[in-house]
């Protein structure tokens, strides 16, 4: 049997991936009632992205994406886990 290839660097260091931070369900709760939209609303990132897999992200977790900006300075995505 094969063994399971491990990471060989830690991607959240790369200068490319921008910060993703797991939303509480307080957070997420707090997050649909301030858009008045449902979690279908929201855009998906898979449950098999190497980010998801490295927060151990489950289905249904919302995340935050922010990413650096030159005209904002930074900016803010949310994405619901999806499989």
């Amino acid at each position: 049997m094969k063994e399971e290839k491990k990471d060989k660097f830690d991607i959240t260091t790369h200068s490319l991936v921008p910060e993703h931070i797991k939303l509480t369900e307080e957070e997420k709760k707090q997050l649909l009632q301030s858009y008045n939209i449902s979690i279908k609303q929201f855009p998906a990132i898979s449950q098999d992205d190497a980010m998801a897999k490295k927060l151990n992200l489950k289905i249904g977790d919302v995340i935050k994406i922010v990413r650096k900006s030159p005209t904002l300075g930074q900016s803010t995505y949310y994405r619901v886990v999806i499989k």
